[in-house]
């Protein structure tokens, strides 16, 4: 039987093969290593008031009893924040008019949610109510409606962490509203987790001075006599519903019904 002999590659193109098969080994080995040490993300979030915070300002927080229905409901709006801030990464302050966007520091939700997530739970351990927004409610029951405008949002390691808020407290009932504002900076040690910590303390703050006004416009409807419903001409036209002055640690921005 007879056999052929097949010709032999040229040496040249096996050395090619050899070297492309290294190479690209090396290469798949580099981009195993380079995924390993590439840096991972941090998530950060505001939370919300706690036992700690609490016990910092002096006061135990007070925490509605499900089984027992509040005199008055709150209902927390989505927060506006400004455009620049308004995503997942950090955006801190490098200079007064330059910013850094922060790739591998991230909120664990958009800043909006993260600021009227902790609004809602502080509102409700200070004032021992329930926010019921997007909830069905009882129609006799008062319920007090809390819009938030952040102007600014503002982080500067290292230094300070600044909310500066237009916030609202609606009287659903009666319309009456009271609209402040509240400027809060608090100073910050070196680090992210330092920073996100002074939004959370600054936001506290904010939180305290919107109870303070939910108080005082569920105090100022207590105060006022209800009408008597008459409908005959004689009878004396519906007082305009009382709005309170903002409260003292915050600075007002006007007040209306």
């Amino acid at each position: 039987m007879m056999f052929a002999r097949l010709p032999r590659p040229p040496r040249a193109l096996v050395r090619g093969a050899v070297r492309g098969v290294a190479y690209g080994t090396a290469l798949a080995a580099a981009l195993a290593v380079a995924a390993c040490s590439s840096p991972s993300s941090r998530f950060y979030t505001l939370g919300g008031a706690d036992s700690a915070g609490a016990a910092a300002n002096g006061s135990a927080p007070a925490v509605a009893r499900t089984g027992t229905a509040p005199a008055w409901l709150i209902e927390v709006a989505p927060v506006n924040v400004p455009p620049q801030v308004a995503r997942n990464q950090l955006v801190v302050q490098s200079g007064p008019t330059q910013v850094q966007l922060l790739e591998q520091e991230r909120w664990a939700s958009l800043p909006g949610d993260e600021i009227r997530r902790a609004l809602s739970t502080n509102l409700t351990q200070q004032l021992g109510t329930i926010d019921a927004f997007g909830t069905a409610h009882p129609d006799d029951v008062a319920v007090y409606r809390i819009a938030m405008n952040v102007q600014r949002f503002e982080s500067w390691p290292g230094s300070h962490a600044l909310i500066d808020a237009v916030w609202s407290v609606r009287a659903v009932r009666s319309n009456a509203v009271m609209t402040c504002r509240s400027v809060v900076s608090e100073t910050v040690g070196g680090g992210y987790d330092a920073l996100v910590d002074g939004h959370r303390r600054a936001l506290e703050e904010v939180s305290t001075q919107v109870a303070m006004g939910v108080r005082a416009m569920a105090a100022a409807a207590a105060a006022t006599p209800p009408t008597t419903g008459r409908t005959s001409s004689s009878a004396r036209p519906a007082a305009a519903p009382v709005v309170p002055p903002c409260p003292s640690t915050g600075t007002a921005a006007g007040a209306g019904a």
